[in-house]
Formats: C-alpha cells, structure tokens, sequence
C-alpha cells in the first residue's frame, strides 16, 4: 500500500495575525509541507522576520479590523488554496466592568474581521474558479465558558457559527469551511501561568492532564487544509486533550 502525503507541497496559503504564538507556528508547520505562504498581522517589523525565515514566504501588513485593508489585501494577492483565519485578540475580567469599547474591539477582530477576511477569500476563489479550504481559529471557549473572558467566549461562538453558514452557502463552490477549536496552549504569552496553583489546577481538570502544544494543533491543521479532508465541511474540530469532556 502506497504511503499518503497531506499532498500540499506548491500549494498557497493566506495566514492572518501569523506574527508570533498560533499563527508563526502554523506557517512554520505549511512551510515544512513545502505551502507558498501569505503572512499577514498588523506587527510588521516582526513579520517581515519570520517571513525571511521560511522558504517561499511574504509579509503583507494587515488590520482584520479594516474593512478596506481587506479588500486592498485581496485585490493584491488573488485567489489562495487555503486561508487560515487566526488573528484575535482577548480581555479578561467582569463583564460588569468592562467597557463597551473592550467589548467592540474583540468582536471587530475575532468575529467580524474573520468575517471579512473569509469573504474576501470565498470571493477570490470564486471569482477564479478554484476550490479552496478556509479554517477559521475558533477555540473550546465558543463551545463552552471560562471565567472572566465573556468577549472573548461570544466572539469564538460566532466564529464557530459564521463557519458552519459559509460552509453551507459556499460548498456549491467547492469551498470548504472549518473551525479548528483548539483547547488550552502554551504560548509565549501564557506558558508562565501554568507553573502557578490557578494554572496546575487548571492542568488537573484536564483528562490528559498536560497542557497542548502548538505541535498537538499541526494533524488537525494539515487534515483540514489538504485533500485528505477534502469531505470535511461545516465542522468543529476539537484539539483539547479531553477538556471539553470532562466531569462537571
């Protein structure tokens, strides 16, 4: 039996926020199966260094949050084969205390600037007639709650359902829509936490009981956007070592 590659080698990808954490790893995971890489964030001396990194890549400086950088985004690079949605911000504390302008801001760039972006994709690839698979990062907190990060919970919520509409809408074009869930990460930003007794805590409540790595993401990633999925649409794709189906 002949051995089956994801098969993305010369292939195109757009990723946005890929300056650091999910989004460097995921272009360093493309560029490895051989993916032409778009990178795209709004930090763009940190870009412009991962890009020179990595074979095949370039930085296009980008606020999801922009409608017209959006359109300007597309017009300039055409129709890719893959899109990874991934920039997205958070806050953390009450809902009570927080200001509507917090609240607006996470939703501009988790939901509606992934909505943009999704789009200007779906418009490209019909437009050029091509097929093409969209991943949109949702993460286990538009599934269900985690304390003190209500914006952000809301905001992955639309992210998953605004997948499964697109999916709907857009398989007539042979494109394919999926939101990869992932559930906690390290990252340079949090790996601190989880020496801590709120982070270890956290830790026990995980079957598995470890914290995922950027790496864990990578077979979820490459299924979705390679031929091997190529029947994978409209879906939510957990990655979270069981912390979604844990005991109460």
């Amino acid at each position: 039996m002949t051995a089956r590659t994801f098969g993305l080698e010369g292939r195109t990808a757009l990723i946005t926020g890929a300056s650091s954490g999910l989004g460097a790893h995921f272009a360093r995971t493309l560029a490895a199966e051989g993916v032409e890489l778009v990178l795209t964030a709004r930090r763009g001396d940190q870009l412009e260094r991962l890009a020179a990194s990595l074979p095949n890549a370039r930085a296009i400086t980008l606020d999801v949050q922009d409608a017209t950088s959006v359109d300007r985004l597309w017009e300039a690079v055409g129709a890719v084969d893959i899109l990874i949605n991934n920039a997205g911000i958070a806050t953390t504390g009450p809902m009570l205390d927080q200001d509507v302008t917090q609240f607006d801001s996470v939703m501009d760039t988790n939901a509606r600037g992934a909505y943009l972006v999704a789009r200007g994709a779906a418009r490209a690839m019909v437009a050029a007639g091509t097929p093409g698979s969209i991943i949109n990062i949702a993460s286990i907190l538009g599934l269900r709650q985690g304390a003190q990060l209500g914006p952000y919970s809301i905001s992955k919520a639309a992210v998953v359902q605004m997948t499964k509409a697109m999916a709907l809408e857009w398989a007539r074009h042979s494109i394919r829509l999926n939101a990869l869930c992932p559930g906690y990460i390290v990252t340079p930003l949090n790996e601190h936490v989880w020496e801590t007794d709120t982070g270890k805590a956290m830790i026990n409540r995980i079957p598995q009981r470890r914290i995922g790595s950027p790496e864990d993401l990578d077979g979820a990633l490459l299924l979705l956007a390679s031929d091997l999925g190529a029947y994978i649409t409209g879906a939510e794709l957990v990655v979270d070592g069981g912390h979604l189906v844990s005991s109460l």
